[in-house]
């Protein structure tokens, strides 16, 4: 939201920039209607694309007709023979083609490619697209794929030999003897559904060609660096011969993180072969059919309680349905798997995780990516075990939440930042939690009921174990002619308040005004690659990258300043600098004086995981993540019994963030997460 009544843009010399509510360094372009969104942009003789996609879940494709009463010259038509690398959609398992070449293994997947001067032509080119198929039998549920690859049935094994794209496994303790030792046993199995994104803008994409053999791509997107390497992969390119410009993103949730390498091969395969650029750009109906969604899942909690209500050993299986390919399914089923047990201590865990190959459109990154399933399902387990032995939900929680010096089921020990029963009080307190939930209890027959509802969770930060040792990580700051810094870094804006947190921490850590700093546009030919904007790392991983560089500029600037004016005592403090006690140069001048001299100023700084976290990807064992999140909520909602309609009447949350960076933005954060979750 533009608060300006809650912002600052100019800070006494003593002032802190980071915490504040400074001015969005992109809220008035977008308020005002100036921002330029992919389809917003224009570029001369620049065509339209459509995707034609498959109408069935499974099955090979064997004749496409193109009715010869239509005029085809007006349109631009490409398949998967007119890519010049490889036919795949470059991320983790490559097993993903751009255009499907015989194979069908889910409905909407792209078979061919069509361009043309307008819209309007391109729509009734496709009615005059008549594509034919064998049709085979299609795996459509998670227990349709565990059964086919338990019964070795090879007609319907669409993945590897037994359809499971990834599998885990976590264990601690001696499960065994701890389920000997229980008073009660447990179980309870959990699902969650399929959930879209929702953003405001679709998905969308510009390729434009070069005569060198070039390709740029503009449009919506999380990781610019990744539809980099996937545009490489298929036009068999060298890194300077391909270029990607993030363009003002209206949202993304994890929606945009590996789908735009699909969309932008596409629009760029269309550009290639017509030497002209392109514009690809979904309406509402084909983002929602044809783009990832959140995992469906299914979890089945056995656990093991003492009398009192200790817990004391839990098995845990989670399964998740991946679609038809891999895409980011390893990854989301890692963090759900490490979540799966939630925010409690438990001596004797075993946490069995796969993700399964369904003949439906590739699930993929969304918001706390895996993690909200098996949330879910703990965090309703947790109110069985409280219902079955006579406790509040409440109560439940208080006797086994995660305390400082406790151990995960990966065997992290919890030493920095433990805050469960923090939050949990101030969620209870805060919403007056004991006697709504009572009152609740106490309802007459009235067709509307109110529930008070208490969830306890939390959330690593960061990629999981060593992921972060495994990603470039750079970060920086350039001056600029007009006597500026310039924020460097791949990681994007999409809502979420990236321009806004990295020019306060580069401000700050070089010891100039926010003004004093501006954010270059994700631009893959001039920023380096800071990995991709997802999994809370932004902030806490690419932002220290970025505050390190700074402070290295900082030292820059102010040894230039003692060798020009020939001071001992030199520093760079809102925006001037001082020498022996005398303010002797705004940093605009002296940005402008050192650019001057030097020709071109830039430092970049990366990122290196402290040395005490220690993972084993063999075992899943160790520190999964070097600092969690914590949080509760509280919810009291309406349900009409006649109508089913849902109202939330009152929602509170507790989150420990750490240090709020941005208080306004932080707020928003928390708000849309849990709208979301």
């Amino acid at each position: 939201m533009y608060r300006e009544d809650q912002a600052a843009t100019t800070l006494s010399p003593t002032a802190s920039i980071v915490g504040t509510n400074v001015l969005r360094k992109e809220g008035q372009t977008k308020v005002t209607g100036q921002a330029q969104y992919v389809d917003d942009l224009s570029f001369p003789g620049m065509l339209h694309g459509k995707t034609i996609r498959s109408t069935i879940a499974r099955g090979v494709i064997t004749e496409i007709q193109f009715d010869p009463q239509f005029d085809w010259s007006q349109i631009v038509i490409a398949d998967y023979r007119d890519i010049p690398g490889k036919n795949i959609v470059a991320l983790i398992e490559n097993d993903q083609p751009l255009l499907a070449e015989k194979e069908i293994l889910h409905h909407d997947e792209p078979i061919l490619l069509i361009a043309a001067s307008n819209r309007e032509i391109l729509e009734e080119a496709a009615q005059h697209i008549h594509i034919s198929y064998e049709e085979k039998p299609a795996i459509l549920s998670m227990e349709q794929a565990i059964a086919a690859g338990e019964s070795g049935d090879a007609g319907m094994i669409i993945h590897k030999s037994n359809n499971v794209i990834k599998s885990f496994l976590i264990e601690r303790g001696d499960l065994d003897a701890g389920f000997a030792q229980a008073d009660q046993i447990v179980e309870g199995t959990y699902r969650t559904g399929l959930q879209e994104h929702v953003y405001i803008e679709p998905q969308g994409m510009i390729a434009i060609p070069g005569d060198d053999g070039s390709i740029t791509v503009r449009g919506s997107l999380q990781c610019p660096y990744y539809v980099h390497k996937a545009l490489k992969t298929l036009f068999d390119l060298p890194d300077d011969k391909v270029i990607v410009i993030q363009t003002v993103t209206g949202g993304a949730f994890g929606g945009k993180e590996e789908y735009p390498n699909m969309i932008a091969g596409h629009a760029a395969l269309l550009a290639r072969k017509s030497g002209r650029p392109v514009k690809l750009v979904y309406d509402r109906s084909e983002d929602i059919a044809a783009t990832t969604k959140r995992h469906p899942a299914i979890v089945h909690h056995k656990t093991g309680v003492t009398q009192d209500g200790k817990l004391i050993a839990a098995d845990i299986d989670v399964i998740m349905d991946g679609g038809a390919y891999a895409t980011l399914s390893a990854v989301v089923l890692s963090r759900g798997a490490i979540h799966a047990l939630g925010p409690y201590n438990c001596p004797n865990v075993r946490i069995r995780a796969r993700v399964m190959a369904t003949n439906t459109p590739p699930a993929g990154a969304f918001r706390g990516f895996g993690a909200p399933q098996t949330c879910f399902a703990y965090e309703m387990h947790m109110n069985r075990i409280a219902q079955t032995l006579g406790l509040s939900p409440l109560e439940i929680r208080q006797k086994n939440l995660l305390r400082e010096g406790d151990v995960t089921a990966t065997g992290q020990t919890l030493n920095l930042s433990v805050s469960a029963e923090q939050v949990l009080e101030a969620a209870v307190k805060n919403s007056d939690y004991l006697a709504e939930y009572a009152a609740a209890q106490k309802q007459n027959g009235s067709h509307k009921r109110v529930g008070v509802g208490l969830s306890l969770f939390y959330h690593g930060a960061g990629f999981t174990g060593s992921g972060e040792t495994r990603l470039p990580t750079r970060a920086g700051l350039e001056l600029t002619e007009a006597g500026k810094a310039r924020v460097l870094t791949s990681s994007i804006e999409m809502g979420q308040g990236t321009e806004t947190i990295f020019c306060q921490l580069a401000a700050e850590a070089l010891g100039v005004t926010y003004d004093d700093v501006e954010f270059a546009q994700p631009n893959t030919a001039q920023v380096p690659d800071s990995g991709p904007t997802v999994a809370s790392r932004t902030c806490m991983i690419v932002g220290k990258a970025l505050q390190d560089a700074a402070y290295i500029l900082k030292n820059k600037l102010e040894a230039f300043g003692r060798e020009k004016w020939g001071a001992h005592a030199v520093a760079l403090r809102n925006g001037e600098l001082w020498a022996d006690g005398r303010n002797m140069s705004s940093f605009s001048d002296l940005a402008k004086e050192y650019l001057a001299r030097e020709g071109s100023v830039k430092v970049l700084h990366g990122y290196s995981l402290p040395s005490d976290i220690q993972w084993d990807d063999d075992t899943y064992r160790g520190d999964a993540y070097p600092v969690f999140g914590w949080g509760a909520d509280v919810a009291k909602v309406e349900v009409d019994l006649d109508t089913y309609e849902i109202k939330v009447l009152e929602f509170v949350s507790a989150i420990d963030c750490g240090k709020a960076l941005h208080p306004l933005l932080l707020e928003g954060q928390i708000e849309g997460g849990s709208l979301q979750a």
